[in-house]
């Protein structure tokens, strides 16, 4: 290092040269006289070290600086190009917006058309009204002829079964929808129903399925009756005084035997009352039928409320019993007594008549039916003028 330098860096100045020669003067040693210039070389070689160092922090930031501002410049290059693209976006928007300005109508046709939309709007919103009200006519139609179907069924009920208590009910549900309907004019229908409820509450209603059960229990009993077999228990038969005479000691063979046939056979000329012989198998059979058939029909005149019929079987039943079987017999007896207290129930019904009512609930559904039919008529030239304005509308949007 101490050789590069110039001759120039190292011709001493004028302070210099006093300073050295003041240091001649001195008594130094050798040794710090001969370290001097070797230090003075250090000092420029790190001082170079560090303008270099400088140099190129300086030299290295001027170039980051130089990146800095190309990235910028290209940044805004970019930005510049964008912002001429939406200029051009926004000058065929506004060439668009001024062909549909072109296109859009007079304010006298905006006047005109405003005007059509709110007839129309308001002819809309009165077929709207009146088409709720046709839906809602329909349904009402729907629930009166059902109220009039159930009359029919309990009319039909009460003439073909007498069956009180399926009329009340149908009677009823009939009255139910009539009070859905809310409406007056239906005071004098309700009024007619009013009086068949009653008139079916007054009714006597016979219990006649438990009766039918009670004659259908007499059927089984039947079909297990069984003839009682004669029995001699009483004393003065000709056999029984044969075979045990008064005071003998000791019976005789023939004696013996006479007492046991005395047990099958009694000859008694002072009888009151028949014996009645004991009925075969097949005989029991057939009598069992016809005590099961007849009571069958007893069971279907009580059911119908037929009351020639159901007596009649009855007593046909009490005369099979007293022809075939024993009054003796507890069986046949107990059957018969039973017999004897169904006979005395009444089953015959005099059903109230339901046409009245009938024929109110029809005359309200015919007046509702005239009276819908006439605002259908009225409505129909509005419907019209509501094409009409529609038809207009149409032609001004075109």
């Amino acid at each position: 290092m101490s050789e590069a330098t110039t001759p120039k860096e190292q011709t001493p100045n004028s302070h210099d040269q006093a300073a050295l020669d003041v240091a001649k003067e001195l008594p130094v040693p050798p040794a710090s006289v001969a370290s001097k210039p070797a230090a003075r070389g250090n000092g420029l070689a790190l001082l170079a070290l560090l303008v270099a160092a400088a140099g190129v922090g300086v030299g290295g930031w001027g170039v980051w600086q130089l990146q800095a501002l190309d990235a910028r410049g290209q940044q805004q290059v970019g930005q510049l190009q964008e912002a001429r693209n939406e200029a051009q976006r926004l000058a065929q928007t506004g060439e668009q917006l001024k062909e549909q300005l072109n296109q859009l109508p007079s304010v006298a046709e905006l006047d005109s058309r405003r005007r059509l939309l709110t007839q129309l709007q308001s002819d809309q919103q009165l077929l709207n009204q009146r088409l709720e009200t046709v839906l809602g006519a329909s349904r009402q139609d729907w629930r009166l002829a059902e109220a009039e179907h159930l009359l029919r069924l309990a009319s039909l009920r009460l003439s073909a079964l007498q069956d009180i208590n399926s009329a009340t009910a149908l009677v009823q549900a009939a009255d139910d929808i009539l009070h859905e309907q809310d409406d007056p004019a239906a005071f004098a229908a309700r009024e007619q129903l009013a009086k068949s409820l009653q008139a079916l509450r007054s009714t006597l209603n016979p219990d006649r399925t438990g009766l039918f059960l009670q004659l259908g229990a007499l059927r089984e009993q039947a079909a297990q009756l069984n003839a009682k077999a004669p029995e001699f228990n009483g004393e003065g038969g000709v056999l029984n005084e044969l075979a045990a005479p008064e005071g003998a000691a000791e019976q005789q063979w023939w004696q013996r035997g006479l007492q046991t046939l005395a047990q099958y056979f009694r000859l008694d000329f002072n009888a009151d009352g028949n014996i009645r012989p004991l009925l075969s198998g097949q005989s029991l059979t057939q009598v069992r039928l016809a005590l099961s058939l007849a009571l069958e029909q007893a069971q279907w005149g009580a059911l119908h409320g037929q009351s020639d019929v159901y007596r009649q079987a009855l007593q046909q039943t009490r005369e099979v019993l007293d022809a075939h079987f024993d009054v003796d017999n507890p069986n046949s007896r107990a059957l018969r007594t039973r017999i004897d207290e169904l006979a005395e129930r009444p089953i015959a019904v005099t059903p109230p008549d339901l046409s009245a009512a009938l024929n109110a609930v029809q005359a309200y559904i015919q007046a509702k039916q005239s009276a819908r039919s006439q605002h259908k008529v009225e409505a129909e030239p509005v419907a019209a003028d509501a094409d009409d304005v529609e038809a207009q509308l149409q032609e001004a949007l075109q």
